[in-house]
């Protein structure tokens, strides 16, 4: 039986990129049910959808709040087997979806990545391949050699998940909103439910960073504050092994004071952050935690 397809498409102010990348979308994939997300943008993405693209169902946020609750919109709003997430600021090859979806006949499959060709100031980097461990009590994640099939994660900006599990867990955290962490996070709880997450070389596409909003909107102490504070969230969210919690306490002040004698207080700040969202991480981790099979340093 063959998956139907949602490709969902998140956009903040992006008409420019939907211009630019969202006909390299519909000729990739003619057949799949294509749904952009608006999280209450300021400029025309809207009216240029529905002059330009009227067989692009569009989703319309009443309110702004980030990436995840973004998506999450879109999934719910799709009756798919299976979900496909793309930024405004990529554009897939012809066929893309073809090698992406072989995978799904094997039912423990969550989800499955695409080879990023990465656009960057300094050339083309190959990327959607994620290795991470634990160490000092801090997940390490980091872009992996893109000659193997297993992956830590599958990026949200370029990523096929299969619906039913995505549901099952509860989709995106939007305790990271407005960006960054939140599919590490999905990808991880997956995992430790003893599903699995593979990388697909064959499927590719385009993806140009630089054009993307958050560099233009945020600046970089705020993307690093940020970034620091939804890396705690994760930690104190998913991580269930004493001894991994136990150096994280031990390390955390010594980080915190090192970049501080450094005159950057970014991680300082960031905990504080994260802090203030202590109560919503606790509840989040009592409700996961049914689905959780495998053990933290087995999971990565």
């Amino acid at each position: 039986m063959q998956n139907s397809v949602s490709i969902i498409i998140p956009n903040w102010n992006g008409q420019q990129l939907l211009q630019k990348h969202l006909p390299h979308v519909i000729e990739a994939a003619p057949e799949a049910q294509i749904i952009v997300v608006d999280d209450h943008s300021s400029d025309n993405s809207v009216s240029f959808l529905r002059q330009t693209f009227p067989q692009v169902v569009i989703v319309e946020k009443e309110k702004r709040d980030g990436f995840a609750g973004t998506v999450n919109a879109g999934v719910a709003r799709s009756t798919a087997d299976i979900v496909v997430l793309l930024n405004t600021d990529v554009a897939p090859k012809k066929d893309f979806l073809i090698p992406l979806l072989q995978h799904f006949s094997d039912a423990s499959v969550f989800a499955v990545g695409c080879l990023d060709v990465s656009h960057e100031v300094d050339g083309i980097v190959l990327r959607g391949r994620g290795v991470a461990h634990w160490k000092k009590g801090y997940f390490i994640h980091s872009r992996g050699e893109v000659d193997r099939n297993d992956t830590a994660w599958v990026s949200g900006g370029s990523g096929a998940f299969r619906r039913s599990m995505w549901n099952t867990l509860g989709g995106m955290d939007t305790l990271y909103n407005p960006f960054y962490w939140e599919d590490i996070d999905l990808s991880y709880r997956a995992r430790k439910a003893g599903w699995k997450t593979i990388f697909e070389p064959k499927s590719q596409v385009d993806h140009f960073h630089e054009e993307g909003n958050i560099k233009k909107t945020f600046s970089k102490k705020d993307v690093k504050r940020i970034a620091f504070r939804n890396q705690f969230i994760f930690i104190w969210k998913n991580c269930t092994d004493f001894k991994i919690l136990f150096e994280h306490v031990f390390w955390t002040p010594i980080r915190i004071l090192q970049e501080m004698v450094k005159g950057d207080f970014c991680m300082a700040q960031g905990w504080c952050m994260a802090l203030l969202k202590l109560p919503k991480i606790i509840v989040k981790k009592i409700k996961q935690a049914q689905y959780y099979r495998i053990p933290d340093l087995q999971t990565v």
